[in-house]
Formats: structure tokens, sequence, C-alpha cells
């Protein structure tokens, strides 16, 4: 559902992504590791569609459709949406209107609060004020709201307490349809045929492997995607050997 064939962007005149191939089937979830600065967040805004980020070579396909031209809006509509890591402030738009927003069909927004404990500030302006902890409620509200094909999260376990980590990953391993998650004090389980929902996560830490259970990870490094297997290993040989080490070892391998 998601093809990315020889990508390459740059922004403010730097190139900062080289021939980046990747593919997502659906039900799939891909962890993405990478030191700071490696490309990593710009990879996610360039499959959101942000203009700064100018696509110089390679294309874009999702569900068939070559989105790469497409502005941000037109890419929400076909099933795509995330989750920021520094999402902005929006002053004037409260939380409320913005779960409308995000939403195709009318739906009990304090319903939808009350899965990710966000209630209490659905009549505040858009992240105005909200602690870390909120602020990722905040945006798993809008996704639930979304309900989108293509999820991607950018540092998701990023100023989380222990106690919102787990309410953070059990819901976005329900978003992502994973084989369990709690709902309403009900185990659900959901076999992997029946997933369709992708998810592209950014970590640096690895703890959402705790809650969603990945399919594959990957490497971006200097902007070049390197590696695409078992994520653990990856975090691994990161943890042991660094990150460019970890990048040789594995072209030397393949």
């Amino acid at each position: 559902m998601l093809l990315i064939e020889d990508l390459q962007v740059e922004l403010a005149g730097n190139k900062i992504l080289k021939h980046i191939d990747l593919e997502i089937k659906p039900g799939e979830t891909h962890i993405l590791y990478g030191p700071n600065g490696s490309g990593k967040t710009s990879l996610l805004m360039t499959i959101m569609g942000y203009p700064q980020y100018r696509v110089t070579g390679g294309r874009i396909l999702f569900k068939g459709v070559d989105i790469t031209g497409l502005p941000i809006n037109e890419r929400a509509a076909l099933g795509i949406g995330m989750s920021y890591q520094r999402p902005p402030t929006i002053h004037g738009l409260k939380t409320r209107q913005m779960v409308d927003i995000c939403s195709k069909k009318k739906i009990d927004v304090e319903e939808y609060a009350d899965m990710v404990n966000s209630r209490d500030f659905l009549d505040r302006d858009v992240n105005a004020g909200f602690s870390g902890g909120e602020i990722k409620r905040s945006e798993l509200l809008q996704l639930l709201a979304q309900n989108p094909d293509l999820m991607m999260f950018d540092e998701p376990e990023s100023g989380v307490d222990l106690e919102n980590i787990t309410l953070v990953g059990e819901t976005i391993a329900m978003l992502l349809e994973k084989d369990v998650f709690h709902s309403n004090e009900k185990t659900i389980a959901r076999q992997k045929r029946d997933r369709t929902k992708m998810g592209l996560i950014i970590t640096h830490t690895g703890y959402i492997m705790d809650y969603v259970a990945a399919d594959k990870g990957q490497v971006l490094f200097n902007g070049i995607l390197s590696c695409s297997t078992n994520p653990r290993e990856i975090l691994n040989c990161i943890s042991e050997m660094g990150y460019e080490e970890c990048v040789r070892c594995t072209l030397e391998r393949n």
C-alpha cells in the first residue's frame, strides 16, 4: 500500500534524503532508527506532503496512486495520518474542534477522548500549555478520529512519563490493529490476516516495541536507508556498535 522508489529530497537547497526505497505492505509496522539529523523526520514529512521538503527524484505511491505531487490535505483524505514529536500550538482552535475536523463522520468526541484520557482538555486550545503526555494523547485522539490506513509516529515515547507510555503504547497498538489490545476492559484478539493498517514509527529507545509488535526495522543514516530486518536485532546492533558500525556491518553482510 505504500511504495517509495528512489526518493531524493532537498530541504533549503540541501540534499537530505538519497535514493530511498521502502515498501510497507497492508498490516505491516516498520520501525525507523537513526541518529539525530539523519533524515528520519524529513522522510515522514515528505510522505505527509510538506512542501518545503522538495522531491527532486523518485516517487511515492499510496494505494496505487502516485501521491508525489499531491498536497497534504489530499494525502490525508486518501488515508495518511501522522503524530508529530513537537506539534504546534494552535490558538483559537479548541481540541474538540480539531477532533471534529479530523473525523470523516460524526462521532461522539467525549467517548473518543475517554479512550485516551483526554476529556479534560477538549475545550482548551490545541496544545496550549499541554504537558508532554497531554500532547501525545491529543495527537492520538486526532488519529483515532481520522482512522487513517497509514499512520506515522515521530518518537511517540519522547517526553512521556511511565504512566502515559502504557496508554500511548496500547493506543498505538489498537490503531494499528495489532494482535491484542485492551478496550473498555475487554481484550480483543485480531489475527494478522485481518489487519490492513500500516505503521511507520521513529524511535531512539525502542520502548514502543514493548507494546507494538513491529514487522521490520530500517536504519536511516546520512540520508541513506539501509538494512531491513528484525527491529530488535537492529536495536541490539546499534546499542553494541553504534549507528555507523551497524550500517557498515549490515552492508558488508548483504
